[in-house]
């Protein structure tokens, strides 16, 4: 019976995949060949790296003119695009900071391309622009970036990104008159601006002038300045450097009573850091957590006394001190639960902690002794976040969101535990009609593989609805229920939508993440294999209508899907992805990322990492899914080239008629700061080819 079901599956994959065959861009391949361990491996396609050439230019343009035929003749996408602008528009908020008496929030009337910064000078008074990115670009593509509030409430870091660089440019201004201070600090990168307590500068990270290609060459030897207000970035001064360890990231954070500076040291994406700690009256930096044992996050300090999350001996974490003045050592304040600590904050003399409940939120508030004195209660399996706040406050806010509910913002009065509304947005969508379930799915590699499973309610399980599958799988990222204007059309246009928790993240410890990094990332591709054929076997769908969806790492994990099991999948969306494992560590910040996959470059992670990489698994004559890639060409944390050459190789060894196609974004970057113009664009490119390719039937009205 298996054996007949399987093959009336794949009988309906080629059906679904039969169309006109379309010509690809002539890509030439050249006999350039890298050694990696002792081994040689062709690379054919290196031209495409150099990304500003005139043959790579050539060739993007004929990619891009490809696609965007293909794609606008599919009848339903302005359907779509019409949908996804119109249920866009809906105003939308961040939780409020409060600093000095006043609250600063980010707001978005709707279809504004970039998100807007107000302050009030109380919870609900009148409120003022302070900062609108949109006037700053005809085309959205200036970004605010970053944001850091002085004390007083006085003045506001914040810094800019241009067309979704990671590169970041500070400015200052001046809360009261909105106007900005001649102040202007460039060339940092994956940087906040910590302000000392009299606002008399602040703290930032940044990386030497690049000398060569700013969105290409490696960047290493981050440094720790201080800026003086008022003076020019040449009279910075150099705070904490570690040329001994140029692959180190450093970040400073000035405690709340402005006593000490603590720095935080990071290599590359690795779990574990450093931390050390410097008086602001002066002194040398001292050590405090030297071993990388551990994963540290500084939570805020009573005196010389520090808090902080850590998983020394604790995998799913635990909050603990130390007295940093006497050398009592590290005093645990809230033990291990069995549930994941996802983060922790004080605010108001309380600890926040928010924990992961197979995957969804659940918050809970202690003292400062570490007594548990309420949980925050949530409407549903959904995601918190925030918290955020001061030693003194006496209120906090928190965002909470699930797959069918858009984000609401809540007020948490600390005295007495209680939560309202401070504000709910109002949108088109009627989420009573969907339902969301999570189930554990046995893997081949033993334990469960959590699946949320959102769909209309009353759905017929008979293989026939067209469903989408997320994952990311990696670098102690949490994989958790959220809402996204996407998944709502998605969801409008008769889909299921299935997020699938992998190996990789922290949803349920280091243990978990450990179990799905460096030589155990196939675990990570077995885990969502495991959920595809769930999936169907369960009546959900069959291969014909199940497209898969992921974004640079799980970019990747789509990539690895298309080449391990093309014959499972209907329609795959690989996103911003690393789809060359050989060489991702030779562009921008990619090195950073072999403490999470290995070094390609050295004997013992060489054979682990070549039979996964997408690139070096693609092979002639297989009939690979209708696939859309897609990237940006001012991408610098996934360097593009690595969709350039992975569409490249599709299309030249793609045996059957199903379309390889590239959408390449312009003014584009890894995707933080696009404008919503662009990706209201993208979304209705990739769910038109998922009708086309799925075979979808819009229903009625839609």
């Amino acid at each position: 019976m298996k054996k007949i079901i399987s093959a009336f599956f794949a009988f309906s994959a080629v059906a679904a995949f039969a169309q006109t065959p379309l010509t690809y861009p002539e890509a030439q391949k050249l006999s350039t060949e890298y050694d990696y361990a002792g081994t040689k491996v062709a690379d054919p396609y290196s031209w495409l790296e150099n990304v500003d050439s005139p043959e790579t230019q050539q060739w993007v343009q004929a990619e891009d003119k490809l696609t965007f035929d293909y794609l606008h003749a599919i009848p339903s996408r302005e359907r779509i695009i019409d949908r996804l602008k119109k249920l866009w528009n809906y105003e939308r908020f961040q939780a409020p900071q409060l600093e000095g008496g006043r609250y600063f929030y980010d707001r978005n009337n709707g279809l504004q391309n970039q998100a807007v910064l107000y302050v009030a000078d109380s919870l609900n008074g009148e409120s003022r622009v302070l900062l609108d990115p949109n006037t700053l670009s005809t085309d959205g593509t200036i970004a605010l970036s970053g944001t850091s509030i002085s004390q007083d409430g006085k003045l506001l870091a914040y810094s800019l990104s241009s067309g979704g660089s990671d590169w970041q440019e500070w400015h200052v201004r001046n809360v009261d008159t909105g106007q900005d201070l001649p102040d202007v600090i460039k060339w940092s990168k994956f940087s906040d601006a910590s302000w000392t307590k009299d606002a008399s500068g602040f703290f930032y990270s940044r990386f030497d002038e690049p000398k060569g290609n700013a969105l290409k060459d490696a960047d290493y030897d981050q440094k720790i300045y201080f800026h003086k207000l008022g003076t020019d970035q040449s009279e910075d001064a150099l705070i904490y450097s570690r040329h001994d360890h140029p692959d180190w990231g450093l970040g400073g954070d000035v405690t709340e009573d402005g006593q000490y500076l603590v720095i935080v040291a990071s290599m590359g994406t690795a779990h574990e850091n450093r931390v050390y700690f410097k008086k602001m009256s002066g002194g040398d930096v001292q050590d405090l957590f030297v071993n990388a044992d551990a994963n540290y996050t500084f939570l805020g300090s009573d005196d010389a006394t520090f808090y902080f999350t850590d998983d020394k001996g604790a995998p799913k974490g635990q909050v603990v001190s130390v007295d940093t003045a006497n050398g009592n050592g590290v005093k645990v304040i809230i033990p291990e639960s069995s549930d994941m600590l996802e983060g922790a904050s004080i605010v108001g003399g309380k600890i926040f902690c928010r924990y992961l409940k197979d995957a969804h939120s659940d918050v809970r508030v202690y003292d400062m002794k570490g007594h548990q004195v309420s949980d925050v209660k949530l409407p549903g399996i959904g995601s918190a976040a925030g918290f955020g706040g001061h030693m003194t406050d006496k209120e906090t806010f928190y965002s909470y969101a699930s797959y069918t509910s858009p984000t609401t913002i809540y007020r948490y009065d600390v005295a007495s535990g209680k939560s309202s509304v401070f504000r709910k947005p109002k949108i088109d969508f009627d989420a009573s009609k969907y339902e969301t379930k999570e189930v554990f799915v046995p893997s081949k590699d033993g334990g469960n593989v959590p699946i949320f499973i959102t769909y209309r309610k009353g759905i017929k399980l008979n293989g026939q609805n067209p469903t989408l599958m997320y994952g990311y799988g990696g670098f102690d990222i949490n994989e958790t229920p959220y809402f996204g204007i996407s998944r709502a059309v998605w969801l409008e246009m008769g889909g299921v939508y299935a997020d699938v928790v992998l190996h990789g993240g922290a949803e349920y410890g280091e243990a978990w993440h450990q179990a799905g990094m460096l030589h155990h990332k196939q675990r990570v591709f077995n885990d969502f294999i495991t959920a595809g054929e769930y999936l169907i076997s369960s009546g959900y769908t069959s291969t014909p209508k199940l497209a898969i969806q992921g974004g640079s790492n799980g970019g990747l994990l789509i990539g690895a899907m298309i080449t391990q099991r093309p014959d499972l999948w209907g329609a795959a969306l690989p996103e911003v992805g690393v789809m060359d494992m050989l060489r991702f560590n030779k562009f921008t910040i990619g090195y950073a990322w072999m403490s999470e996959y290995g070094n390609p470059d050295k004997a013992e992670d060489f054979p682990y990492i070549v039979k996964y990489s997408p690139l070096h698994n693609i092979k002639a004559g297989v009939r690979y899914p209708p696939t859309l890639i897609t990237t940006g060409d001012h991408d610098d944390r996934v360097f593009p080239a690595h969709s350039f050459k992975f569409a490249a190789t599709m299309q030249a060894d793609q045996a059957g008629d199903a379309p390889v196609l590239i959408r390449i974004e312009v003014r584009a970057g890894h995707g933080a700061g696009k404008p919503i113009s662009k990706t209201i664009e993208e979304i209705g490119d990739e769910w038109g080819f998922l009708v086309k390719n799925l075979n979808m039937t819009l229903p009625a009205g839609f």
